[in-house]
């Protein structure tokens, strides 16, 4: 019998786990023929989600679950998940039904029936999201697509059910900066797509507020393109060119007018726009420097606190 490892990350989902619980049971009823296990990961939750998981790990053996010592952000928590998984089949999902449970049923025949190691799931409608953020969104994938050799789809989730062999590929990208869309991408692997149309929040809200999610964009575009730091170098090489050409043309209209340019207000603007181009590329260059300054310190990427899993195995 097959067996199916479900990794679920949770922060602050005390008020969803009850009907991912519910839906979640349908799902164990359908498929008889599978053996499943369910691992909840405790993200560093200040609310009553460890309670809750507990409560259902103790009347469902079916049921495991890892409790981070802090929360440590949901890449860790999904290669936390990962890495004490023990199905044939990996799915990947969240608890806040947005990702619908029904599905899984469908992607595991495909697996089982076609050449495909991975069956993810994708939005193809963004129904209920602030229209800026769609907007944003888009144009993320837009440009990362553009900047990087790996294959990031538009309104893809993480949402997807995986063969053992992939997500043993997976876990050998031990990096502290984590970027799953990205890596799911890069370790390759035949994947089959769904499409299905935007489900909202069951229950709760959404942890990921406009900041955060650009600044998981900034995450995503350093670790799989170095495309920015060409563009500032081109920046750069063009500022010298113009520099150069400002100074022959200052120099010639001097020798041939005897008039050389005057205007300090020009001058200002123009040491101020380039002092801003500078900055910006040094920032590029700092964001750069950052990801390799933490990864150098080979720090664990998440600490477990308590778990029902024998970690010893």
């Amino acid at each position: 019998m097959d067996k199916i490892s479900i990794v679920v990350p949770c922060y602050h989902e005390e008020k969803s786990l009850p009907f991912f619980y519910k839906e979640i049971s349908n799902v164990y009823n359908k498929m008889s023929n599978v053996e499943f296990e369910i691992i909840y990961v405790n993200d560093g939750s200040t609310d009553g989600t460890l309670g809750v998981i507990k409560d259902y790990a103790s009347i469902d053996k079916r049921i495991k679950y890892i409790s981070l010592s802090r929360n440590f952000g949901k890449e860790s928590a999904l290669y936390a998940g990962l890495e004490n998984s023990t199905g044939d089949y990996v799915a990947v999902m969240d608890a806040d039904l947005q990702d619908p449970p029904e599905l899984l049923e469908q992607m595991y025949n495909v697996l089982i029936e076609k050449d495909y190691d991975c069956v993810a799931t994708r939005r193809v409608d963004r129904k209920g999201e602030p229209p800026i953020r769609s907007f944003f969104a888009r144009c993320f994938y837009r440009i990362i697509n553009k900047i990087s050799n790996t294959d990031i789809v538009d309104g893809a989730r993480d949402f997807r059910l995986m063969k053992r062999s992939m997500v043993d590929a997976i876990l050998q990208m031990k990096e502290y900066n984590r970027f799953s869309k990205g890596i799911f991408g890069w370790v390759g692997f035949n994947t089959k797509w769904l499409d299905y149309e935007n489900v909202e929040r069951v229950a709760g809200e959404t942890k990921w507020s406009f900041w955060n999610l650009f600044k998981y964009s900034i995450e995503g575009i350093v670790a799989f393109s170095t495309m920015p730091l060409l563009i500032s170098s081109f920046v750069g090489l063009l500022f010298f060119i113009i520099s150069l050409t400002m100074i022959c043309f200052i120099i010639l209209r001097t020798i041939i007018l005897g008039d050389p340019v005057a205007g300090w207000p020009s001058l200002v603007c123009i040491i101020f726009f380039v002092g801003g181009i500078q900055l910006f590329c040094t920032g590029i260059l700092g964001q750069y420097l950052a990801k390799t300054y933490i990864e150098t310190k080979n720090r664990p990427i998440y600490i477990i606190k308590e778990s029902n899993i024998d970690l010893n195995k």
